[in-house]
């Protein structure tokens, strides 16, 4: 019985790897047939060490990412001590998940889980994980009006300024919602026991104590964490602050060496605007992992910087490294950590306490 749940559960899982990757390859297809000119293409001397550069800056981009994972959760809880090898194999591992669902949400519970294995409190843990998070949202949403200004005589396309709108929206409810979690921690509380009782109505248990004295516990936790962050915690804060700036401007130096490694023009403070702008869109829940969403909005994004001879190439290039390849080491590193690719769930998490 427990054999054919855990396969029912890999099935399960299996879906969003193939609807995503599916996706993501039938979009990348479709743009090159659609928009390839294959004359320029045989002109075209690609310069494979701006393509290399390209593949370690994404390598770079996840050292630092650890780094910053390593700052946060060492500050909340010195005597978890997370290295930066360890936080990295942390950030790496959470990649495949956060590959494969919306908003890149599945990387939290990873990321989170592995803290909490790591000698961290899951609300520590939970308060470090979703501090990234509000870091990356306050820091992509300073960044905004400058990428709007910036770009915005390049955005003829309607349908992108509707989906930057939403996503500038969303963006902004969810930080407003993260704010009031922190400043009202009773009925952050209140709000989750009040979900538990009524998923415990879909399952056999009835009312568990243990359960609420652990929300009561692990909400405390988080808040506590989050206010060390402004009031005693404020060093780490810049260091975590200064290193959201270097790891974000690693990843959004990528397409411009791609630009380069194809011969073209790096467009280096318009690339960067065009990726903040990106970020707003792929964010919202749409499809597992931003899959074919993506695809479309870089090519819509960087065809009015290049035309649309060899964005297809580019889109192909950029997916291959910023996604494809994200994956592929993050279900290396989830392997080696969970025994199985596709095992990873909220259980996981359950067996553990």
């Amino acid at each position: 019985m427990l054999v054919n749940k855990t396969e029912k559960k890999q099935k399960t899982m299996k879906i969003p790897i193939i609807i995503s990757v599916i996706l993501s390859l039938v979009i990348i297809i479709l743009i090159l047939v659609f928009t390839t000119d294959t004359k320029m293409l045989y002109t075209v001397k690609v310069r494979y060490e701006f393509v290399a550069i390209a593949v370690m800056l994404n390598i770079i981009y996840w050292i630092l990412w650890g780094a910053r994972l390593k700052v946060m959760s060492n500050a909340i809880d010195s005597k978890a001590n997370i290295s930066l090898l360890g936080s990295t194999k942390i950030i790496i591992a959470n990649l495949f998940l956060a590959c494969i669902t919306p908003s890149m949400a599945g990387g939290e519970p990873v990321r989170i889980h592995l803290l909490n294995k790591d000698g961290m409190s899951l609300g520590c843990a939970t308060a470090a994980v979703l501090g990234e998070r509000l870091l990356d949202a306050v820091f992509i949403l300073l960044c905004a009006p400058i990428a709007f200004f910036i770009f915005k005589d390049y955005i003829g396309n309607d349908l992108i300024k509707v989906g930057l709108w939403i996503g500038i929206i969303v963006f902004i409810f969810g930080v407003l919602l993260f704010a009031y979690t922190i400043k009202n921690p009773e009925k952050t509380k209140s709000f989750l026991i009040f979900i538990n009782k009524k998923l415990s109505r879909f399952t056999k248990k009835k009312k568990n104590i243990t359960i609420i004295n652990k929300i009561n516990t692990e909400v405390d936790n988080f808040h506590n964490s989050m206010v060390f962050f402004v009031t005693k915690g404020k060093k780490a804060l810049f260091k975590a602050s200064f290193l959201t700036i270097i790891f974000w401007l690693s990843g959004f130096m990528i397409p411009s060496m791609l630009l380069l490694g194809l011969g073209l023009k790096p467009f280096f403070i318009e690339s960067i605007s065009a990726q903040i702008l990106l970020l707003l869109i792929i964010m919202m829940p749409t499809t597992p992992g931003g899959s074919g969403v993506t695809e479309l909005g870089v090519g819509g994004l960087y065809a009015v910087l290049i035309g649309s001879s060899l964005i297809g190439v580019f889109v192909l290039l950029f997916r291959l490294i910023t996604y494809h390849m994200n994956l592929i080491a993050g279900a290396f590193f989830q392997y080696r950590i969970f025994k199985s690719v596709a095992s990873f769930s909220v259980d996981t998490i359950k067996k553990k306490k």
